[in-house]
């Protein structure tokens, strides 16, 4: 009875935390979404609020008269997101196998090289000389897709940690007596056995490559290949630019003023990030799974 008493306490304690931290995690989302729909004026005599005394859509419709140009960029990061995060994960396992099995000839070394490049690169100045001048990337999807995120070394080591502890050695021996060659142990029992941590892995890289805007930065000057992050970069670049600009003010007259300069930041962010909210929920049991798994010392 006592110790079913202090259960309990200990649950309502771990489910009030729980609740606390959860809370802290949502209501920045909340509040960015409405700041979102707060009218300009209020937001800016009133500042943030859970309870806007007025609303308003005016941000999202300055937004949405470029519709096409925002279908377009979503277009190009689904298409960058899903090619670029295939690769990556079908690459790390690929290589993570491999290094996950004890008799590995420089199992050790190529480790090392992995973690190495973990802790040090390059350089930008080099990489970008090197993927604009050598590999001819510059205004091409590839160019959203190679650098940087190819292949993680971090995601390698957490699939490798993974196989080597999930998926017992005694069940690649028997398809080995059964005739099976690496390809098919690899296809038919590593992959299938490894998906919480692939779904977790690739939840991982597809964030980064939604959310990367560095590579376009550096490397796309041709807005029809904007991605969402480019895109919506640049709208803000450009509404900074009509607000603080004196000369172009007083060109445009009343028309900069009715532009919602700090609302569209807000539904600018709502608008880059929706779609990762709107899946994170499908994938969180394995991501879940994945992590805990995953990350367990091998």
């Amino acid at each position: 009875m006592i110790r079913s008493k202090s259960n309990r306490r200990f649950q309502i304690l771990a489910h009030t935390v729980l609740i606390i931290f959860s809370l802290y995690i949502i209501l920045p989302f909340i509040l960015l979404f409405l700041s979102s729909v707060t009218e300009e004026n209020t937001l800016l005599r009133n500042g943030y609020s859970f309870f806007p005394a007025k609303l308003s859509l005016e941000s999202y419709r300055y937004i949405f008269q470029n519709a096409p140009l925002i279908f377009r960029a979503y277009g190009i990061t689904i298409i960058v997101t899903l090619i670029g995060t295939f690769i990556n994960i079908f690459l790390s396992v690929m290589v993570a196998y491999p290094l996950s099995l004890k008799n590995f000839p420089f199992r050790r070394t190529i480790t090392f090289y992995l973690f190495f490049t973990m802790l040090f690169n390059g350089g930008l100045v080099p990489t970008y000389l090197m993927y604009s001048n050598f590999f001819h990337i510059k205004n091409t999807l590839f160019a959203l897709i190679v650098p940087s995120f190819l292949m993680s070394a971090m995601n390698v080591l957490l699939i490798r940690t993974y196989i080597a502890n999930s998926i017992p050695e005694a069940l690649f021996e028997a398809a080995q007596v059964d005739g099976a060659l690496e390809t098919r142990i690899f296809f038919q029992i590593v992959l299938p056995l490894s998906k919480p941590i692939l779904v977790t892995m690739g939840l991982f890289s597809g964030l980064a490559y939604w959310n990367d805007w560095t590579n376009g930065l550096y490397y796309i000057t041709d807005s029809k290949l904007y991605s969402i992050q480019n895109l919506l970069n640049k709208m803000i670049t450009d509404i900074q630019v009509l607000t603080t600009d004196a000369n172009i003010a007083a060109q445009a007259g009343s028309e900069i003023a009715k532009i919602p300069a700090v609302g569209i930041r807000m539904a600018i962010a709502v608008v880059a990030m929706l779609p990762v909210m709107v899946l994170f929920p499908f994938m969180q049991k394995y991501f879940q799974k994945g992590i805990a798994l995953g990350a367990v010392k091998g």
